[in-house]
């Protein structure tokens, strides 16, 4: 064995590094927003019933390893200022197995920031730990007051959100590929102070409200020492079982639960959240005394994961939630209503879905399946062989995010009102110059791993031939 194996075996896995610091994060978050713990309780409980009641999702979960990873499941989100501070974050997640995913531009929306979602990308990796962070950056060319923006500028350029030792060990972890569990624990330590809670703003209230009047968002990233983490999110299997458990146990509920209606096949992701909270904070004076203050940024956030979508199953979702909103706008009735009226049209069944390519599964071999794989080889059509018994289909979860939906969570935490100025401009090519990558396309990834399914049961099943009759995914 050489030096360089016997180095490289003293490495912490990615995983590991992922874990500990998702870990570490959550018992921040919940020292920090007490809120937080008792929503914990509150998905937990849910949970369980679910899981109770519902045998043929507790068997899916555990054929396709699901079911571990339901407890430790976050997500949380973190709002950067400047482009060297989103290419610092890429280099910091990617030692932890973390990877850009997908673009979103949330200008559309009348928020100045575009965003990506770093997380892991291989089944086996997410199925270990899944966590993600949805990372926007601030568009601060789309703000017109030009004095204002030079301000926000040269606030965000004197400003370190990382520690030295986490710059350090974060160099070190490229250099040598990996880090040792010495250095993979002071690494997560350091890591966690970036996205830590602080109370003393760098900025007078004067430079503040003048923020804070142009967009809240702005606000909250420019204001503070670092990009504090404004929300981290349990997943849960029945989220309207936790809306409606939320004001029980003393949580304020954000009025509408974005994404898709309540379905027997959930699809992509649904969210709700509890009210950002007033807190305390100091701004500074010009004697270098201390102004008491307030800001509203931190909150919960509840998710529930359904299938993932095909790029027909998208134009169909798309299309049915721009029918909603119009009709929204256009005064025709409540929100939920519309939503649940204009989504009838999409198939609620895994056989539909499947049929019509809206959705991708997961194949594996079934016990009769397995059983000829030992024997003999067998060929057949994807849909042949799911009808005989010899096929099993699962449904694939949508690991991603969806504008919209995010759109709306930011918007109902920074207040009913929102901002009157509206953006609108996507850039994808800036964000990936910034982020110093490109983003992975989601839906691609979504189909390797459909594919690989199938290539794997061929291989199993020795056969010739393992065609679709329905399109498997482009």
């Amino acid at each position: 064995m050489t030096n360089d194996n016997i180095q490289t075996n003293a490495f912490v896995a990615k995983n590991d590094i992922r874990a500990q610091f998702s870990q570490a994060m959550s018992a921040m978050y919940k020292e920090e927003v007490p809120a937080y713990g008792a929503l914990m309780d509150l998905v937990a409980d849910v949970n369980a019933v679910s899981l109770e009641q519902d045998k043929d999702l507790h068997e899916q979960l555990t054929h396709t390893d699901g079911l571990a990873r339901i407890t430790e499941e976050r997500h949380g989100a973190i709002r950067v200022g400047t482009e060297k501070e989103l290419f610092t974050l890429r280099r910091l997640f990617a030692v932890m197995g973390m990877e850009p995913v997908s673009y979103y531009d949330l200008s559309v929306a009348g928020i100045p920031v575009h965003s990506t979602a770093f997380r892991p990308v291989d089944e086996a990796d997410l199925n270990q730990n899944p966590f993600r962070i949805f990372t926007s950056l601030l568009r601060l060319e789309l703000i017109e007051d030009e004095d204002l923006r030079a301000a926000a500028q040269e606030v965000l350029d004197n400003r370190e959100i990382f520690t030295t030792a986490a710059l350090n060990l974060i160099d070190r972890a490229e250099a040598q590929g990996g880090l040792n569990a010495e250095d993979a624990a002071q690494f997560v330590t350091e890591a966690l102070e970036t996205f830590r809670w602080h109370s003393k703003a760098n900025i007078d209230r004067e430079l503040y409200n003048r923020l804070h009047d142009e967009h809240r968002l702005i606000a909250d990233i420019v204001s503070f020492h670092g990009p504090h983490i404004n929300h981290l999110t349990p997943r849960t299997l029945d989220i309207d079982a936790v809306q409606v458990g939320m004001p029980k146990r003393g949580i304020d509920p954000k009025a509408v639960i974005e994404g898709p209606p309540q379905r027997k096949c959930p699809i992509l992701l649904r969210q709700t959240s509890f009210k950002a909270l007033e807190e305390k904070v100091f701004f500074k004076q010009a004697d270098g005394s201390w102004e008491e203050g307030s800001h509203t940024a931190r909150f919960g956030e509840i998710e529930q994961r359904g299938i993932a979508l095909t790029p027909k199953g998208r134009a169909l979702y798309d299309e049915l939630l721009d029918k909603t909103r119009a009709a929204v706008r256009a005064g025709e009735g409540a929100y939920e209503d519309l939503l649940v009226e204009s989504f009838a049209a999409f198939p609620d069944s895994y056989e539909e879905l499947r049929a019509e390519g809206l959705a991708f599964f997961r194949y594996s071999l079934s016990e009769k399946g397995a059983e000829i794989a030992k024997s003999v080889g067998i060929s057949g059509t994807v849909d042949g062989l799911l009808e005989a018994g010899i096929l099993r289909m699962d449904p694939i979860v949508y690991e991603d995010f969806l504008p919209v939906s995010a759109a709306g969570i930011f918007q109902s935490n920074l207040g009913d009102g929102g901002a009157e100025v509206v953006y609108s401009n996507p850039s994808q090519a800036a964000f990936e110059k910034a982020l110093g990558a490109k983003v992975l396309d989601e839906l691609a990834l979504y189909a390797e791993l459909e594919q690989a399914s199938l290539t794997d049961c061929y291989e199993r099943l020795s056969a010739k031939s393992l065609k679709s009759e329905a399109p498997v995914a482009a």
